[in-house]
């Protein structure tokens, strides 16, 4: 077995290769609560069962803005999903640590990644699976593209999202 630590904002993330290409994640923060972590900026899920393509140029994140008071339970929704193959491989929850990229500090986002935004079928198949777990809003869509050029609403940038479903 191979072990490759990562960072990403301060994160730190074990990545296991296991048998047939499939990743084992742990983290020290896998089963902490996103709203009694305050030295991270982000709590990370990954796929356990199946096979999700591997992303490409084109990925992006579906992202559900939820009130601080229920992000612990939405999370828990989210993190049990997408370890359970029913979104995409990895999804992500803003913590209690403050960013200065927050809309708001009374609200936290979940990402919930997709390989490719221009694989319609696949987004709209991770976007119905929200639905079922109860996220009924229209959310946003947006590329990791847009992300890694800053775009961001807080910012002032418009029409950023490719889906708003």
């Amino acid at each position: 077995m191979k072990n490759t630590l990562i960072s990403e904002d301060t994160d730190k993330i074990s990545l296991v290769k296991g048998k047939k290409g499939q990743r084992e994640v742990s983290s020290p923060y896998s089963g902490a609560k996103p709203s009694e972590v305050a030295d991270v900026y982000w709590i990370y899920a990954w796929s356990k069962k199946g096979e999700y393509p591997k992303p490409t140029p084109r990925s992006g994140k579906w992202l559900v803005f939820v009130d601080i008071k229920n992000v612990d339970e939405v999370w828990a929704k989210i993190k049990k999903a997408t370890e359970e193959g029913r979104l995409g491989g990895c999804s992500k929850v803003s913590t209690a640590k403050p960013s200065p990229l927050a809309v708001s500090p009374d609200m936290k986002v979940i990402c919930v990644y997709t390989y490719d935004w221009t694989d319609e079928e696949d987004a709209r198949r991770i976007r119905e699976e929200l639905r079922k777990l109860g996220i009924a809003d229209k959310i946003p869509y947006k590329a990791d593209e847009d992300t890694l050029k800053g775009r961001y609403m807080i910012k002032g940038h418009k029409k950023i999202s490719k889906y708003y479903e």
